[in-house]
């Protein structure tokens, strides 16, 4: 059995921060004390319509998932206009009750105005978001213009109990989260080291273990990503000095990101010793004091730098755990919060804006799936409507759009089946349903940010529990459910591919380039003789848009595309990750004195493939290219790192284009040492 620790440890280990854990229980407490409060008014104050209840379970869903301000005040803002519009919205439903016609013509202008509300940023994103559910449960219950004092009590219980949870009883901390986030961080390294013990000693690293070793770094990535958001930073974003205590746990961030890379990479072309990678894991100084002699006297063989890739990762190890240990004593309390001076954004009311082009193609998705949805059922049409309005929520390009609404009609089909078998299992039992109902909630926004699927899996199932508790199940009806969802799923698809369409390989343009004007900056900063602090900064820009790249790539290599094969994308990606890596390599050696003439050459070798490959765009990806694995010594000595991270940026870089139509890299750096000799 787990004890508290290493429930809390796998917790952390799956949940960077515990993040997903606050959100779900955020949403699934505000959905329970909201209804429960609703209850009690609804037994001893006065009776309240079904509306009242629907709405006040809605907005607490979207309380916790779309008010997505900074700060305890902004989020109230957001609440209560929020809450404005929501009974706004609803009278005019009710309103229009009467003509089903104009109710149905103003649902879609409900819709067009909520989605271009986003251009506005997260506060137009959450109102939005609002005054769309409200006319959806306003349509749905038909509630009179006589009952909307009493429906009116829903959205403001919902509002007022959504901000208790946020900012009283699970607030925000960043703190807490950069202490949990750390944390996090050296658990994935943990496991990297766990893995790199099971394979010291081979005579080779199989490509398994290649993979998994892959996907273990991906994942410290990612969590070492969300603890630099939790580092205030100064405004323009880069630390004056490394007296900063900000600045100090930065480096220490940094440093042990780039090690532990390091000995995944040196773990591939030489295994280290099994005795080296445990001395690591317990910290015993003396067998790494006897291994740091060793790597000394081995010189520079593989082995000599895998030893020292391990010996640096568990230096950057300790160094975490310290800086772990005092910010549980401290509370980081040497740390300054940095108010939010961000300036905001021109709105851009052009169909340039890409959100523009997303309304427009929200709102024709909702009115080919109204249209169907009302040839399927005049009553039940809504649910083809919601579905062709979520699959545009967060997505990029229209393959993008494509895998939600699949992933979207896939959970309803399986949650509906097993739901629909729970149900009946528990007929009745109203004591058993409503706990089960409330844990399905729980899981469902728990993993909400890792699977739209499962999500939907999740939320099906409670939707045949309530219809069952209220006596309405029928196989008809889930039917009709996954009907008009497939309907919605099927015209947002639609309508993405046809209208404004957002390719692919556009949004997968659109990322590159922005990696390819991050690697520039980073090298244009090295030839002006730039900070440390200022070029640290710029590499992990970098890394941020290497994230985005794997992201708009995602769709090209699913194994649904019919575009290229999914092994192509992964040997592309890899050479984006190895350049990622030498960059970050080359920031944390580079020293403005040792900078000479051939160090510039270099740097205008590396700008020139640049512009060579950036145009280019995602052509990349499509590629075929013999799969091979980089030789020669991995880690640079500190004398040397900024040279051969710069050679190391080169080589990956040409690997893009193996025909490119220019000098290549290693031909160039010849040519360029024989005019030295």
């Amino acid at each position: 059995m787990f004890s508290g620790f290493q429930l809390r440890d796998w917790l952390l280990a799956n949940d960077p921060a515990l993040s997903r854990l606050r959100m779900a229980s955020r949403v699934t407490l505000a959905i329970v004390l909201s209804f429960l409060i609703l209850l009690a008014i609804h037994a001893s104050v006065l009776p309240l319509p079904t509306a009242a209840f629907g709405l006040g379970i809605v907005l607490s869903i979207e309380g916790g998932i779309a008010v997505r301000d900074k700060g305890n005040a902004r989020q109230l803002v957001t609440r209560l206009l929020g809450c404005v519009a929501s009974l706004a919205i609803v009278a005019v439903a009710a309103g229009l009750e009467d003509s089903r016609f104009l109710s149905d013509l103003v649902f879609l202008v409900v819709i067009a105005l909520a989605s271009a509300g986003r251009v506005f940023g997260p506060r137009g994103f959450a109102i939005g978001m609002f005054a769309f559910t409200s006319y959806f449960m306003g349509a749905y219950f038909r509630p009179s213009l006589a009952d909307l004092p009493e429906v009116a009590i829903g959205p403001v219980v919902s509002v007022l109990v959504g901000h208790l949870v946020r900012a009283v009883l699970l607030p925000d901390d960043w703190r807490r989260d950069l202490l949990r986030s750390l944390e996090s961080v050296r658990g994935r390294i943990n496991q990297i080291l766990f893995k790199l013990a099971a394979i010291a000693g081979s005579a080779e690293v199989g490509d398994t273990d290649r993979q998994e070793l892959r996907q273990l770094e991906d994942r410290l990535k990612e969590v070492v990503l969300m603890a630099e958001t939790f580092i205030p930073r100064p405004p323009a974003g880069v630390f004056d000095g490394a007296a900063d205590p900000a600045a100090e746990l930065a480096i220490r961030l940094f440093d042990v990101h780039l090690a532990a890379e390091s000995a995944i990479v040196l773990s591939f072309q030489s295994p280290p010793p099994f005795a080296l990678v445990h001395a690591v894991i317990e910290t015993d100084k003396a067998e790494l004091a006897t291994y740091e002699g060793m790597a000394e006297s081995i010189g520079d063989q593989p082995q000599s730098e895998t030893v020292r890739a391990l010996l640096w990762l568990g230096e950057a190890r300790q160094q975490l755990t310290q800086a772990i240990d005092e910010g549980q004593a401290s509370g980081f309390s040497g740390i300054d919060t940095i108010n939010d001076t961000a300036q905001s954004q021109p709105i851009d009311f052009s169909f340039g804006n890409p959100l523009l082009r997303s309304a427009l193609q929200i709102t024709l998705a909702s009115a080919i799936a109204m249209g169907f949805g009302l040839l399927l059922s005049r009553e039940r049409w809504f649910w083809a409507v919601l579905a062709s309005f979520l699959v545009f929520t967060n997505t990029n390009s229209r393959g993008d759009t494509a895998m939600k609404a699949l992933s979207r009609s896939l959970g309803t089909v399986f949650g509906i089946a097993f739901g629909l078998g729970l149900a009946t299992l528990i007929s009745g039992e109203q004591a058993i349903a409503i706990p089960v109902a409330v844990v399905c909630i729980f899981l469902a926004f728990y993993f909400l940010q890792i699977s739209y699927a499962t999500m939907t899996f999740f939320i099906s199932i409670v939707l045949c529990l309530v219809y069952g508790m209220t006596g309405v199940l029928t196989l008809d009806l889930l039917k009709l459910r996954i009907g008009e969802t497939v309907i919605g799923a099927v015209a947002g698809t639609a309508v993405a591919f046809i209208v404004f369409p957002t390719r692919t390989r556009g949004a997968l343009d659109g990322a590159l380039a922005r990696w390819f004007q991050a690697l520039r900056d980073l090298l244009d900063a090295l030839g002006e003789g730039k900070g440390s602090f200022e070029l640290i900064a710029l590499s992990q820009r970098i890394d941020a848009c290497y994230r985005d790249v794997t992201v708009a790539a995602r769709p090209l290599g699913s194994s649904w595309s019919v575009v290229t094969r999914p092994g192509q994308i992964r040997q592309t990606l890899a050479i984006f990750l190895a350049c990622t890596y030498w960059a970050r390599i080359l920031a944390k050696n580079y020293q403005t004195p040792d900078a000479d003439d051939n160090l510039h050459r270099l740097i205008a070798a590396d700008l020139a493939l640049i512009d060579n490959a950036a145009p280019r765009g995602s052509a990349c990806f499509l590629i075929e290219r013999k799969a091979s694995r980089t030789t020669g010594r991995h880690l640079p000595l500190l004398r040397e790192g900024a040279r051969l991270g710069l050679e190391m940026i080169g080589s990956a870089l040409e690997r893009l284009y193996p025909q490119a139509d220019v000098l290549p890299f290693a031909a160039g750096e010849a040519i360029a040492r024989s005019k030295q000799g």
